[in-house]
């Protein structure tokens, strides 16, 4: 699934460096909470809101590249912000992330 980058303004965060596989940082953006995560030298990052009632979703457990929210345990993938499992329905917003001279960039819609 490639997004197409001309949608997005993209935000340099942080360095490379300073999100090592297996953990993950939380950020303001647009007035709105995300978490970037990084899975086995992979960075992705989503809202920090569960769809199914709003509670927190970054803090919860990673198996895979599922985050698991901790109020409910709704599955999503953390890939493309998609739930998959119940109760949560609908996806979580997803921000594209790349790479550019080590530093993390997240992509933001552009309005």
């Amino acid at each position: 699934m490639h997004h197409n980058e001309s949608t997005y303004d993209f935000y340099p965060v942080i360095s490379v460096d300073d999100l090592i596989p297996g953990e993950r940082i939380f950020i303001e953006i647009d007035n709105m909470s995300v978490v970037l995560f990084n899975i086995a030298g992979d960075i992705y990052a989503i809202e920090d809101r569960c769809s199914h009632d709003d509670g927190p979703l970054g803090e919860g457990e990673i198996e895979g590249f599922e985050v698991i929210c901790p109020r409910h345990g709704a599955r999503f993938d953390v890939r493309d912000g998609q739930a998959l499992t119940l109760p949560a329905i609908e996806p979580v917003r997803y921000f594209p992330i790349r790479i550019v001279d080590s530093q993390i960039e997240i992509g933001v819609p552009i309005e």
